[in-house]
């Protein structure tokens, strides 16, 4: 039987505002094993990216827990929230977040590098020919299309090994055609290597092709699609 990877219990999230408190989540739980995906899917300001972050330890909850990898997130400080980012997590996100001054190979190497791998090119450089981009190693992403920008992100996010994927509007950036060309690639790498991938998306059909969806609106859970 497949062990929690990733387990919320009773979420909430409360922001101050001009007309007082302001409940962006309320009392959200879920619980994922290893190799699941979960599309979580709304309208905007449902509260998909606060969710996002909580799990990812990106941000904190007003009440609530998260454990990732065994890690209860909230006991934890910010250093060690990040070591466990940079032990367990990878990220996919709409605006690519490759460094300008780096070319394809160095931005993929980059996270290798920062945990001392001592064989990040060669990792590095296999991920980048998994993806098509094996002749574009030098390129810097001025130089590369959004959709070869996002196969750099996505072989960056495997390249650690991550147990979990959290990928937020991967395709929001890039037309329909190449939208499903990064989602087929996002999925075939997701089951080869067995990570768990949690996905924010407003496009239902690519939240369809998750085992589990949930939806949310106005920071409640209205409906999930279980296996």
């Amino acid at each position: 039987m497949s062990s929690s990877i990733l387990t919320a219990r009773n979420l909430s999230k409360v922001v101050p505002s001009t007309e007082g408190e302001l409940t962006i989540l309320h009392d959200l739980s879920l619980e994922l094993v290893s190799g699941d995906s979960l599309a979580i899917v709304g309208s905007s300001g449902s509260g998909k990216s606060t969710l996002l972050g909580l799990l990812a330890g990106l941000d904190l909850p007003s009440s609530g827990s998260v454990v990732l990898a065994g890690n209860d997130l909230a006991a934890l400080d910010e250093d060690q929230r990040a070591r466990v980012r940079a032990e367990h997590v990878g990220f996919v996100f709409q605006s690519f977040q490759l460094l300008d001054s780096l070319n394809a190979l160095e931005n993929v190497m980059l996270p290798l590098e920062l945990e001392g791998h001592a064989d990040a090119r060669q990792r590095a450089r296999a991920l980048l020919e998994r993806v098509g981009l094996g002749q574009r190693l030098t390129h810097y992403p001025r130089q590369l299309s959004g959709g070869e920008q996002q196969r750099v992100a996505i072989a960056r996010a495997f390249a650690a090994e991550p147990a979990v994927l959290f990928a937020d509007e991967p395709t929001g950036n890039l037309d329909s055609h190449t939208g499903e060309r990064i989602s087929d690639l996002l999925f075939e790498l997701n089951k080869e290597r067995g990570a768990t991938l949690v996905l924010v998306t407003h496009d239902e059909r690519l939240a369809h092709r998750c085992q589990r969806l949930i939806r949310l609106e106005g920071g409640h859970l209205v409906d999930q699609v279980e296996p």
